[in-house]
Order: C-alpha cells, then structure tokens, then sequence
C-alpha cells in the first residue's frame, strides 16, 4: 500500500482535492441548498482560470483571484436573471450562461486556447516564499486557511438572516413568498455566491497549474458532484458546518481515488467513466445499504423457519 501513496502522492492529492473542494462547496450551496441544478459549473470555472491567468501575467495575481470571484459572481447573476426574471428552467438557464461563457472566455484569453503563467509569481509562490519552512508544504497551508476560512464564513453567513433566507427558499418558496421574502433576490444571492466559489476554485487551479485553458473546466460538474455526494454520504444530514467539512473531505478523497487510479495505470481517458462510477455509487450507495439490510433480514427469517421446521 505505502508504494501506492507516497507522500507525493498524497500531498498532490491534498492540493489538488483543497482546490476542487470550492467548487464542490459551491454546487453543495447550488443544489442542496438552493435545490437548483446549475450547469453553468463548468464555463464558471473556466472563467476564473482565464481572468485569473491574465492577471497574473501582469504581475497581479492576488487581486487575479478577486477578480476571478467577481467575474464569476457575475456569471451567477446572469444564470439567475435568466430563472427569475425570464422564466427559464434553471437547468436550460445554466446550459445557456454556460454556452455564452465558451465566447467570453476566449475573448479574455485574447481568443487563445491558452495561456501560459510560466516565470511568473502566483499566490503559491508569493506565501511560500514567506518563510523557508513554507517552501515544501506551504501550498498546501494556503489552500487549507482559504477552504477553511471559506467553510466558517459561510456558516456564519448562512446563519444571517439574509443566509436563513436562502436556506428556506430552497426548502419553500412558498413559504418564503409568504413571509414577504422575493425568492428571486435570495436566488441570485445565491447563485452569485455559488458561481463566485467556483470561479475562486479555477482562479487557483490557472495558478496552481500555470497555464490556462479552454477546456479546463469540462466535466467539472461531476468532479464536484461526485465529492459533494460522497461527502454527503459520509456525514448524513446533520449541522451546516458539518456537512460542508463532508463536503471538504469528500473532494480529497475524490482526488486519492484518481491519484490511486493513476498509480495503477488506468488511461486518462477514462477517467471520466470512473468519476461517473463514483458518483453511481456514492449515490445509490443508500439503497445499496437497504438492499443488503432486507437480504441479511431474509436470510435470517429463512433460517428461523428452517429450525422451526
């Protein structure tokens, strides 16, 4: 097992895992909280690598993340004035923002396919630079403070009245129509809040990786599905904080499977067969359970009858 996971590995797995765990966070805010499928996931993310990679290039890659959140809340805005105030279905409004995003996307890149960071400071290099204990591990401590600082500002916020709000919206809208609260308001709240996650996630992947491209943010959706499922699966439904640390861990684990897929030498292009294995399983992993709970409970009132016999 340990020539599986070396510390490498891990580590990768960690920086890797902490990164898409913003993006598993957001749809966690998405869909289980607003109850809305948004699939503008993917051209969100790309969105954030893009702007983030520009400002980089011009020697700004701190306020590239901001900027990446901001274009990304942007993003959010649209896919919900498209479901508020068009009428859309929210999954054809994400598809839509989505589409839309593929244009916008190279034009900020300069309508290349790529860009390069390389020979240029990022966030990564600026804090590991700090102190010389930082330069093995401190990419790893910053992800942590971020996904961290992220996982209480948003219990606290949820924990607002305006957070309460949203968290009713997706439980009612009725009931929150009712009570004098414009749903549309907490939506877009929402969403921007979720695409602006998503977009901070890809601001740091463009850094982390040092290039980015068009097509980065492809299947995103599922990466951060399968996480947010296994996460879930793992924690249950029990207090905000809580479920967003499943979520956390959820995304890492996610990551060793895929380090641990590598290491046994699976393509890469099947890759996406496996993460849609996981989240097969993670989600019919319940009824799995009951399956084999009435099995052993069948096989055991078989056996009663047998003795009785």
């Amino acid at each position: 097992m340990a020539e599986f996971f070396t510390v490498g590995i891990i580590q990768t797995a960690l920086e890797i895992g902490l990164i898409y765990a913003l993006v598993a966070i957001a749809l966690f805010i998405s869909y289980s909280i607003l109850n809305i499928a948004d699939l503008s996931t993917d051209g969100s993310f790309t969105l954030g690598t893009a702007v983030s990679a520009v400002f980089t290039i011009a020697g700004h890659p701190i306020l590239g993340v901001f900027m990446a959140m901001l274009s990304g809340s942007l993003s959010g805005f649209c896919t919900a004035f498209l479901q508020t105030t068009l009428g859309i279905e929210s999954i054809l409004s994400g598809i839509i923002v989505n589409t839309g995003l593929y244009t916008i996307n190279l034009a900020v890149m300069g309508f290349s396919s790529n860009l390069s960071i390389f020979g240029t400071d990022t966030v990564f290099t600026l804090f590991s630079g700090l102190h010389p204990v930082l330069s093995e591990w401190g990419t790893v401590l910053l992800l942590l403070l971020i996904v961290l600082f992220v996982a209480f500002l948003l219990r606290w916020f949820f924990g607002t009245g305006l957070g309460l709000s949203i968290r009713a919206t997706g439980d009612s809208p009725a009931m929150v129509r009712a009570s004098s609260i414009n749903p549309a308001f907490t939506i877009t709240v929402g969403l921007c809040l979720s695409n602006a996650l998503t977009a901070l996630s890809g601001s740091l992947i463009a850094q982390y990786n040092k290039a980015s491209d068009i097509n980065l943010g492809n299947g995103m959706v599922t990466v951060a599905l399968a996480s947010l499922v296994i996460g879930e699966s793992l924690f249950g439904k029990r207090k905000l904080l809580l479920r967003i640390f499943g979520v956390i861990l959820g995304a890492i684990l996610y990551r060793i499977v895929i380090a641990l897929a590598l290491r046994l030498r699976i393509p890469t292009e099947a890759f996406k067969l496996v993460s849609a294995l996981i989240v097969a399983i993670a989600i019919s992993s319940t009824r799995i359970q009951e399956l084999l709970h009435y099995a052993k409970l069948r096989r055991n009132a078989i056996r009663e009858r047998g003795k009785d016999a």
